[in-house]
């Protein structure tokens, strides 16, 4: 394993996450890596589907077999010990696909939205659908008031906030089609926007019925929004600057009105094209594709906290030299830009496969390449 001095390094990582990783106090860059529960299978050697259902029971003894070994190689316990029972859990708000028609169809490995139109006319009628919809109503399953009043009678539990989503892009693409999409935007652009319109409208009637279900006014609920929107790129500046920013635009101004704020992106995608757009949403925290370089990313968002550059197949591959290349490269170009607020991490999902030993080597990258 490679050489990390393990107290000093979380000791510095304490500080290096302060004030979003901007702190003057920070020694080096800041590690944002903290496995997954997909990662226990290949570490520790067990069968079982990553992306699919393990008994409570099964991923607690494996969550707590990895961390022995965390605390090991890396100094740490990583991943959570303790799951709440079914019967402690309150029923799942549905899907917002599911308000397009669509459906969520588990394939033995991963869930997928399945889409419900693939022409102008049957988008339109969605909408028309959708526009007629009683939101709160099908938003909420049919049990939810009983088993919200017996599971705080009983546990004391409040449903949870609804503060992330996937982004507009990936679900109008998922709905009605990429190539339809973008098909869409030449000819129909009244549809195109209309579509966009009314995503808005579902998403803000998710956050109002969440915010109302736990307890919460819009002027007293907490701040901070997140979109997970890998599809972005498939648009150009243009086709986003209509379709996708005014969405998040009016979902940050409802929910993360003041500058500290989280306002949050993810697309693991090639979309440096679109930076010029989303610099004007002053994103405090973004994790894009591994395509899209550090030095990139501050041209045009110097105060954003950025997640990443690690490719998650370089980390998955687990060769250390690679991934120590990578950090490395991105430290580098943190420090030429003379700005903090890395925080190192892959650019998309940590997947099954990704080995503890890998992660020491991104805290020995940081230890070696990342002081500040």
């Amino acid at each position: 394993m490679k050489p990390v001095d393990l107290e000093r390094f979380w000791a510095d990582d304490e500080l290096a996450h302060r004030e979003n990783c901007f702190s003057v106090e920070a020694p080096q860059a800041a590690l944002g890596i903290r496995m997954s529960d997909e990662c226990v299978f290949a570490e520790l050697n067990e069968p079982g589907n990553p992306w699919g259902e393990t008994p409570r029971e099964r991923r607690m003894e494996l969550n707590r077999r990895y961390n022995d070994l965390a605390e090991r190689i890396v100094g740490k316990r990583l991943l959570r010990e303790d799951f709440p029972t079914a019967d402690e859990t309150l029923p799942p708000l549905r899907g917002i696909g599911e308000v397009f028609g669509g459906k969520y169809v588990f394939d033995g490995n991963v869930t997928w939205l399945k889409g419900s139109c693939s022409t102008p006319e049957e988008l339109e009628a969605v909408l028309d659908r959708v526009d007629r919809m009683d939101l709160e109503d099908f938003i909420l399953p049919q049990n939810w008031f009983a088993e919200k009043k017996r599971i705080l009678e009983q546990y004391g539990h409040k449903p949870g906030l609804w503060r992330g989503v996937r982004g507009p892009v990936t679900l109008a693409t998922s709905i009605y089609g990429v190539e339809n999409l973008i098909f869409l935007y030449y000819d129909v652009p009244e549809l195109f926007e209309r579509f966009s319109r009314t995503i808005l409208k579902v998403i803000l009637a998710y956050i109002d019925v969440s915010n109302r279900e736990a307890g919460y006014t819009a002027e007293t609920a907490p701040h901070g929004f997140g979109f997970c929107d890998d599809d972005c790129n498939l648009l150009t500046p243009e086709m986003y600057e209509i379709f996708g920013f005014p969405v998040l635009q009016k979902v940050f101004e409802v929910c993360s009105p003041d500058p500290g704020d989280e306002r949050y992106q993810h697309s693991d995608s090639a979309m440096a094209h679109l930076l010029p757009v989303l610099a004007r949403l002053n994103l405090t925290g973004c994790n894009f594709g591994p395509t899209v370089t550090v030095e990139e990313i501050r041209r045009y968002m110097p105060r954003t906290r950025i997640d990443g550059q690690l490719a998650p197949f370089t980390f998955m591959r687990n060769n250390e030299d690679e991934i120590i290349a990578e950090v490395r490269r991105d430290c580098e170009m943190a420090r030429k830009s003379g700005i903090k607020g890395l925080n190192i991490t892959t650019a998309g999902s940590i997947n099954n496969g990704s080995l503890l030993t890998s992660m020491r080597a991104v805290m020995y990258a940081i230890q070696t390449y990342g002081r500040y």
